[in-house]
């Protein structure tokens, strides 16, 4: 008789918890369906484009307001038509010293691509063994403390006498400038690989390519990029006042030579491009440091 109750019972249970888990989907799928006809919400789209607009938007008001205030201060309309004369041919030559804003441009982007490509091959290499070393630690410390704090226009004068012109100077003031956020950051980064890494290298009596290679890179890959990212943003900045002082084409030499013909118009065009080209290049970066690491380097 136990037997049959208790049987009963456990039946009754099951179907309960049938009937219970039959209903909680049930109310599941119906919320489900309230959601999927419930309109998408616009907050997300208007959060990511509405503050831009209105940073943009109270920048134009701002300049419309000093153009008011200051007769020879160019409008954003003014701006904005000066503009479109100048892209509308960008590539043009009219001499070596009268050329389109492209061609200034591509020629800064050269510069500053073998001058920091210089650092790279340079700079990289020497933070790893900065880090890996402490010899070459304590050798190299000082130098980078001592030489790290000069402008990097202090240095071209250097460059004009050692190479005797004006184009490798330029790229030689960017290979200065570029190095050290490089040396840095990779030696830092080898200096915080966890050192439980490196006994088990040692246990496996690893060659130090290998160490280098299968350890210590994955784990620096992050410090590395970041500081190529401060050293390609110090490079844009630096040829743009080297090319003012140098001559010759490229945007920082257009910028001067627009400021001499007083073509304000011209100049803050060029302050624009600047900064949209400094943008990219930054972008370009982070791109890369994404698909080759796991951490959040967008920030």
């Amino acid at each position: 008789m136990n037997t049959l109750v208790h049987s009963a019972m456990s039946a009754a249970d099951d179907t309960s918890s049938a009937a219970t888990t039959v209903t909680e989907i049930n109310v599941v799928k119906e919320i489900k369906s309230k959601a999927e006809k419930r309109p998408r919400s616009l907050r997300p789209f208007f959060l990511s484009v509405l503050p831009p607009l209105f940073g943009i938007g109270m920048l134009i008001l701002i300049w419309e307001i000093i153009a008011i205030k200051n007769t020879t201060f160019p409008s954003p309309w003014v701006t904005l038509q000066e503009a479109i004369k100048v892209f509308s041919d960008p590539f043009y030559q009219k001499g070596p010293n009268d050329q389109g804003i492209g061609w200034n441009i591509f020629a800064s982007l050269k510069r500053v691509a073998v001058g920091f490509g210089l650092a790279a091959a340079v700079g990289i290499p020497l933070g790893f063994l900065i880090g890996r070393f402490k010899f070459l630690s304590g050798m190299f410390n000082p130098i980078i403390s001592l030489l790290k704090p000069v402008s990097p226009l202090a240095w071209l004068p250097i460059g004009l006498l050692v190479f005797k012109s004006a184009h490798p100077a330029a790229i030689w003031s960017i290979f200065i400038c570029s190095i050290w956020p490089m040396i840095i950051n990779t030696s830092i980064g080898v200096q915080r690989v966890p050192q439980d890494y490196m006994n088990v290298a040692r246990v496996l009596n690893l060659s130090e390519w290998k160490i280098i290679t299968r350890i210590l890179l994955p784990s620096v890959l992050p410090y590395m990029l970041t500081g190529v990212r401060l050293a390609i943003g110090t490079a844009w900045l630096v040829i743009v006042a080297a090319e003012m002082l140098t001559g010759g084409v490229g945007i920082g030499f257009w910028v001067w030579d627009e400021w001499n013909n007083l073509n304000v118009p011209h100049i803050i065009i060029a302050i624009v491009v600047i900064g949209m080209v400094g943008l990219i290049l930054e972008q370009i970066l982070v791109a890369i440091a994404r698909a080759f690491t796991y951490e959040d380097v967008g920030t």
